[in-house]
């Protein structure tokens, strides 16, 4: 509903608490894409990037 004002993750008041890992992770992919492009090691900057994202994630979430 437009007025629903309960405060429930995902709600329509605009309420995004949840998605911080979400947030990390996508930050960390992208940083680790880069970085591999980069340094020519795509492999170990992906997995990097996605270990950083769920720590980054993680600490939004608890922030």
């Amino acid at each position: 509903m437009a007025n629903d004002t309960d405060g429930e993750p995902g709600d329509a008041d605009g309420d995004t608490d949840g998605n911080g890992l979400a947030v990390g992770m996508g930050i960390g992919i992208a940083l680790g894409t880069a970085i591999g492009v980069a340094t020519d090691d795509l492999g170990l900057w992906l997995a990097l990037g996605v270990a950083l994202g769920a720590g980054i994630g993680a600490a939004m979430e608890n922030g």
